[in-house]
């Protein structure tokens, strides 16, 4: 056994765990970074952001998809599409992005040491080996906590391998299904359902709601629910399963209301909870809250003030990009240096087939609050790009204050929407007026020419008015 010290520990290396590593070694600290997995990058890399991503990229070039329209590409036929073509993809993006962490954590001079570790106390840490052997012995003066989440996988929930799954075991299949049922209209679950429809899977999502996505602008989830509809899918709300089981090679659910469904495969995404279970975090004084995640103040110290937690570990908002903030935040902090809150304007990316994005205020926010607002809106069959690219289906909704004309929450959904959000992002965050982008000359033809025909769109309206 190894006895190490270190001015701060790293528990985790994915995106939180990362950034807040290579922060502090920026600052001249001795850092170590403790990872379980047998190499580095974390849920986010193997089986989470980066996974789903490229996935997706993949089933649109496969599909053809965005030729469905410009060339009359007709159903996919799914006994031609292969998991194995999707992967091979996948193993090199998933290699580079692994290399790119080993080259980034070597460069700033930061120990990588791979086992799992548990508080001993809250100022030590041990490491056991993949032979269960006590490996290292660490003491250090700051914990960053940043171990991510795991699918909330209920016990009575037997899953398998290949047909009962979560996201993380839906990776593993090895045939594209014919018929799936997604219990969860979330994030997750949505953006698999698309992903599936998109290669003709009949997809069936299942949620205690009324609609999918709830966290939407409520307009956006329309356009976005009919786009899946025109795709094959189905959505049943307001359903609340009490059995789930398997029937020879088929998923069976059964419903509050009796009734019950069936499909070759069935993917559970219902919630997500921290990922500490080998942690044994009470050594160190700490205990989940009772939505299953690790509680922080807002410069993310846990109630012991030496040991942070950033990332999924402390619950939403859940994203790569603010997990990397979170740290690098958490570390300065930790470090001594000057820092800030957590920005409360950040945008939120879902990469559904149309992918979809958002920064600020939803409707039904400005309405809860009592805003004048009024709304600009592009659609994507009046932008010429989109002509071009064979993808007519988005919107861009821009709300904005009715007298100031502040830009008060943007709404993207079509393509490239994760990338057009910055713009709006930027925007907000500079205080601009809706007369911004009419006074802005655009690439043409661009995408991002429909923040000017939007806000064309809205100011026209505000004219009406007077």
């Amino acid at each position: 056994m190894e006895e190490v010290f270190a001015d701060i520990v790293v528990i985790g290396s994915g995106p939180a765990g990362q950034k807040a590593a290579i922060q502090a070694a920026k600052v001249g600290k001795k850092v170590i970074v403790l990872e379980k997995d047998l190499e580095p990058g974390g849920n986010c890399l193997y089986n989470g952001t980066i996974p789903s991503k490229t996935i997706r990229e993949a089933i649109i070039d496969f599909t053809r998809f965005y030729d469905r329209d410009l060339f009359n590409v007709g159903q996919i036929d799914i006994e031609n599409i292969s998991i194995s073509h999707l992967a091979k993809r996948l193993y090199k993006v998933i290699e580079d992005e692994r290399n790119l962490v080993y080259r980034q954590l070597k460069k700033n001079g930061i120990r990588l040491i791979i086992g799992n570790a548990r508080f001993e106390n809250p100022r030590m840490v041990i490491v056991i080996d993949r032979e269960f052997r006590l490996s290292h012995q660490i003491r250090a003066d700051v914990f960053i906590i940043a171990t991510g989440s795991k699918p909330r996988n209920p016990i009575n929930v037997p899953f398998d391998n290949d047909v009962i799954l979560d996201s993380t075991r839906l990776l593993g299949i090895d045939k594209i299904p014919k018929n799936m049922l997604v219990l969860g209209g979330g994030i997750i679950g949505s953006e698999y359902a698309s992903f599936f429809a998109t290669m003709g899977t009949e997809v069936t999502i299942i949620d205690r709601k009324d609609h999918i996505l709830p966290l939407l602008d409520p307009e956006i989830a329309i356009i976005l629910q009919t786009a899946l509809t025109e795709l094959g899918l189905r959505f049943k709300g307001n359903k609340e399963p009490v059995e789930i089981k398997r029937i020879g090679d088929r998923a069976r659910v059964t419903f509050k209301d009796g009734s019950h469904l069936e499909a070759d495969v069935l993917l559970y995404a219902l919630g997500r909870s921290s990922a500490v279970d080998s942690l044994h975090i009470e050594n160190a004084g700490l205990a989940l809250n009772e939505r299953g995640y690790i509680p922080v103040n807002p410069l993310f110290q846990t109630i012991v003030p030496h040991i942070y937690a950033v990332g999924d570990v402390i619950g939403g908002p859940s994203l790569a990009s603010t997990s990397m903030e979170q740290g690098r935040l958490a570390a300065r902090h930790a470090c001594g240096y000057e820092t800030h809150y957590f920005p409360s304007l950040y945008p939120i990316g879902i990469y559904t087939i149309p992918e979809i994005s958002s920064c600020g205020y939803t409707e039904e926010e400005l309405k809860r609050l009592g805003f004048h607002y009024e709304i600009g809106r592009a659609y994507y069959y009046e932008i010429a790009r989109s002509h071009i690219t064979g993808s007519n289906i988005g919107m861009f909704k821009i709300l904005f204050h009715a007298e100031t004309l502040d830009i008060l929450g943007v709404h993207i959904i079509g393509r490239s929407a994760t990338e057009l959000i910055h713009i709006g992002q930027l925007a907000i965050s500079f205080n601009a007026k809706i007369d911004y982008f009419i006074d802005q000359i655009f690439n043409y033809p661009t995408y991002a020419e429909g923040y000017r025909i939007a806000a064309l769109n809205g100011i026209n309206k505000i004219k009406r008015i007077k």
